[in-house]
């Protein structure tokens, strides 16, 4: 079973930047967007050094037991472990867009913005998210992070609470005709030959978590590349390959881990232990 740490090990192994130059030329991506997903599949499945894309395939259908896109999200699921959301941004201070779903720390199989081949893919009922980003400047990817949802993010119900008092207001406005929709609302018949509707979308976004995180972490910015992940220590202590990347902290310099304090994202007065893993080329 894959998970971060194989990605970080990887990671390390392959300091791959230039996303559009490596993926295009091997057909597998039409932007850097594109480049960052089949880039983030090969670290966690482990095929870099596959140039035939039969076998690469074979392997990353093992590793992930979904794949996803922007209409269906996760990003990715792992096989027996956690989802996964691939952000692009382009400049360090940009924000994510998350469009109609709001941030999550866990995916429930029973969400109503998943698709069937989600909640099917296996047998499950919740997995941990993590949030991966990357910051690309033209075709070479600057600066990538990791980190947890439920590290960075509230609990569901904060965003629920936000959004079902928006959907009751909706609701009560006078004379209007309302459809079922998984959005905000939709309004029909809003004119008086009753022939306009209106869609009301939820367009989410959260600081990108260099900016949240910048308390404990700050990138280098003389270097070609920085990585970051932060794993807090109750997860990190489940991953029984973290022996593994223990002993590549020994023999690797640009490599690095510290004990940090993060704030907990439903009560900032509480701070929880965590892991910051930090790389550098």
């Amino acid at each position: 079973m894959s998970n971060i740490i194989n990605a970080i090990i990887n990671l390390v192994n392959n300091p791959v930047t230039e996303l559009k130059k490596i993926y295009s030329g091997k057909n597998r991506a039409n932007n850097t967007g594109d480049a960052l997903e089949e880039y983030v599949k090969d670290l966690f499945a482990g095929t870099f050094d596959y140039n035939d894309e039969k076998l690469r395939m074979e392997k990353i259908s093992e590793v992930f037991s979904y794949l996803g896109n922007n209409s269906n999200p996760p990003d990715a699921m792992l096989r027996a472990g956690d989802a996964i959301e691939v952000k692009k941004i382009e400049t360090n201070s940009s924000q994510l867009a998350l469009n109609s779903s709001y941030p999550k720390q866990k995916l429930y199989s029973d969400s109503v913005m998943i698709s069937k081949a989600c909640k099917s893919a296996e047998i499950w009922s919740e997995k941990d998210m993590i949030y991966i980003v990357g910051i690309v400047e033209g075709n070479i990817l600057k600066h990538l992070c990791m980190v947890y949802g439920m590290d960075y993010c509230a609990s569901a119900d904060t965003y629920e609470r936000i959004k079902n008092v928006i959907k009751v207001g909706i609701e009560t406005i006078p004379n209007i005709e309302l459809s079922e929709t998984k959005e905000l609302g939709k309004l029909n018949k809003i004119d008086p030959l009753g022939i306009t509707y209106l869609r009301v979308r939820g367009m989410w976004g959260i600081e990108n978590p260099f900016k949240v995180f910048n308390y404990v972490f700050e990138r280098d910015m003389s270097k070609k590349f920085n990585f970051m992940a932060i794993i807090n220590n109750e997860k990190y202590n489940t991953f029984d390959n973290r022996t593994e990347f223990e002993s590549l902290l020994n023999n690797n310099e640009n490599l690095s881990m510290t004990d940090v304090k993060i704030k907990n994202p439903d009560n900032p007065a509480q701070l929880k232990n965590a892991k910051l893993i930090s790389f550098s080329v």
